[in-house]
């Protein structure tokens, strides 16, 4: 546990005679002072570990009377013992990173970055006890954002994301599969965003569109762009690798589209049928260095220090049936987003404008 604070190791160290048996609900403590001489420590240290205990819940302090295990800590789904031991760990790891130069709003990214990673391959969504709102949609990192964040927008519930395009989205509300859609589907024929699909999809249908933003797409290249790439053209016939988004994402929809309307055969680009299922995913695989590009948002690019040609600016919104508009977790999402809390969040990912963040337009 080198480099690990005194008080820390304390903590940790009742926590496994907890874990163990060796301490049981109700057990004393030993006395502060008898701790100190153990530790060879202050007893303010001690004072400190057994506070970060209580407040984890395993322990409680009586003025003059000591401290001791609390005895209702046997609940495997939900004890305190085992909140502590998840707090435990993500503590260590946040340690971890932060000695090795990292910075919190690195080890933020990290983690939204991993949980991403998850969610895309996990063959099962989320499950947890609280009261769950279920989201399907684009791959956003500002969507990782607010799930991350969700339980203090709402307390007692959570926000179950799957990421599967934005198609795929409207297709799991139109089955009842979702409450909530993330879309960016720009239609070619009427040069629009999102509404043309979402009647199409969801016909006779009174749906809400909040806005989460408008977040600005382009090509992701390697640190320095150190192949001059400066559009869509610069692909054709380049031998540059590309990577790209799946069927049915709505970066894949604008990005076929352009290739007709630039008149640039797909057979052109490598790599143009090699596939990854969100944002983040295309980043990492070029940071990697097993792909030159690939199109994607900013905020992806950002974490690995990857450059960005901005090509466009596009809404992304959260489709929301009627029925649902209602119902606490929606409100509480729809009011947290035009809050100055929400908007400094977004922005602060990067290649996000907020002006139109929390506006809300409803379908006829």
């Amino acid at each position: 546990m080198d480099g690990t604070p005194l008080y820390q190791q304390i903590a940790e160290s009742v926590r496994r005679e907890i874990l163990y048996g060796d301490l049981k609900p109700g057990d004393w403590l030993p006395p502060v002072r008898k701790m100190a001489t153990h530790w060879r420590c202050t007893p303010g240290t001690v004072q400190r570990a057994y506070k970060e205990l209580a407040r984890q819940g395993l322990v409680v302090s009586r003025t003059g009377q000591g401290t001791r295990v609390v005895s209702d800590i046997t609940a495997p789904e939900d004890s305190p013992l085992r909140r502590a031991g998840l707090v435990n760990q993500a503590e260590a790891f946040l340690l971890q990173l932060l000695t090795a130069g990292h910075t919190p709003a690195e080890a933020d990214q990290a983690w939204r970055l991993a949980l991403d990673r998850y969610r895309t391959l996990s063959e099962e969504p989320d499950t947890s006890p609280e009261q769950q709102l279920r989201f399907v949609g684009s791959h956003d990192p500002a969507v990782s954002l607010i799930a991350a964040r969700f339980s203090a927008i709402i307390p007692d519930h959570s926000l179950q994301v799957t990421f599967a395009g934005s198609l795929g989205g409207l297709m799991a509300l139109a089955r009842g599969e979702a409450d909530i859609a993330g879309s960016h589907l720009w239609d070619e024929d009427s040069d629009s965003y999102n509404l043309p699909f979402v009647k199409r999809i969801l016909p006779d249908r009174k749906l809400a569109l909040i806005t989460l933003a408008q977040r600005r797409l382009g090509l992701i290249v390697r640190a320095g762009n150190p192949d001059q790439i400066g559009g869509l053209r610069d692909l054709r016939g380049s031998g540059l690798q590309y990577v790209n988004r799946q069927r049915g994402a709505g970066t894949r929809i604008w990005l076929d589209a352009q290739m007709r309307r630039l008149n640039i055969p797909q057979q052109s680009i490598s790599g143009y049928t090699h596939e990854v299922s969100t944002h983040s995913e295309v980043a990492q695989i070029i940071a990697k260095g097993e792909a030159d590009v690939g199109l994607g948002v900013e905020a992806a690019s950002q974490p690995y220090e990857l450059d960005f040609v901005p090509l466009a600016t596009e809404p992304y919104v959260f489709v929301v049936p009627a029925e649902l508009w209602d119902s606490p977790p929606v409100q509480a999402l729809a009011k947290w987003l035009l809050t100055d809390e929400a908007k400094g969040a977004i922005a602060n990912l990067s290649g996000y404008e907020i002006g139109e963040t929390g506006a809300v337009k409803w379908t006829e």
